[in-house]
């Protein structure tokens, strides 16, 4: 039998609805002549009217509201997976970002970030706290390790740290970059609490970071060249990168790739003389 594909997203929150069981939720009574919840008890738990849902599975009534889609996401009890599906099927997008307080990662993405000896590699959270890093990372950029949870973030060490600022070949084009790029990111994740308490605080703290903020620049991390001025090594230049983590889009995974053989030489002299821990 030919499956209908002129309407997705009905198809979609048919099968989801389909999946839940009634008793699950406390709906018991006669045999039912189909599996899972009525699209009534579905409407009812996403506070939407029946007809408005029943019109959602029909293809009918335009295109949901993002609030709707939430609301139908909580009630047919969706992962983050299927609500980003249900999103993409209903309004051709991605849902927005919900910013979560990292802890870390998976055993499996630090041993990615492992594997990458003679390249820094890092994790950050939207409001850039540095939750894991490589090897590289610790002996060419900061020995994140060493520093408190609360004082892993990029933003404090490119305005706070002396080390840091002295590294940069263009501690100023660096700043403005950082400074913008957080901006987007923070903004994308909605993590407004935490960013107003970490933005007041560098204002007060750095007069160079709450002028760049009244700027209201804003850009995307992407890719680039990036150039330190190592103490031990000297010059160093890396491309980077900046990747999402498949299944926390409110993570991203930056990789500095070391530009020459000879930057690559310099990171290698540098990670073989660090001992291990």
């Amino acid at each position: 039998m030919a499956v209908a594909t002129d309407n997705p997203l009905g198809v979609y929150l048919k099968d989801r609805r389909a999946r839940l069981d009634p008793a699950a939720f406390g709906l018991s009574g006669p045999r039912r002549r189909t599996p899972g919840l009525r699209r009534e008890e579905v409407a009812q738990r996403a506070a939407i009217s029946a007809t408005w849902y029943t019109w959602l599975e029909q293809g009918r009534g335009g295109a949901p509201s993002a609030d709707v889609l939430e609301r139908i996401a909580r009630a047919l009890m969706l992962t983050d997976v299927e609500r980003e599906h249900l999103f993409l099927l209903g309004l051709g997008r991605p849902p927005a970002i919900r910013y979560q307080t990292a802890e870390g990662v998976t055993p499996r993405l630090q041993r990615v970030l492992d594997a990458l000896t003679l390249s820094p590699a890092l994790v950050k959270t939207p409001t850039w706290d540095v939750v894991a890093w490589n090897r590289a990372a610790a002996v060419v950029l900061t020995d994140y390790g060493t520093l408190p949870p609360e004082q892993r973030n990029i933003l404090r060490l490119v305005f706070l740290d002396p080390r840091v600022r002295a590294a940069q070949f263009d501690w100023d084009g660096v700043a403005r970059f950082v400074v913008a790029a957080f901006r987007a990111d923070a903004a994308r994740a909605g993590a407004t609490a935490k960013v107003a308490a970490l933005v007041e605080e560098l204002c007060r703290l750095s007069p160079d970071f709450a002028a760049m903020w009244r700027d209201n620049d804003v850009r995307s991390y992407g890719e680039g060249v990036k150039r330190l001025r190592h103490p031990i090594a000297g010059p160093i230049a890396f491309e980077f990168s900046a990747f999402a983590v498949d299944g926390r889009p409110d993570l991203g995974m930056v990789i500095y790739n070391p530009a020459t053989p000879a930057d690559a030489d310099r990171v290698r002299s540098l990670v073989e003389a660090k001992p291990s821990t």
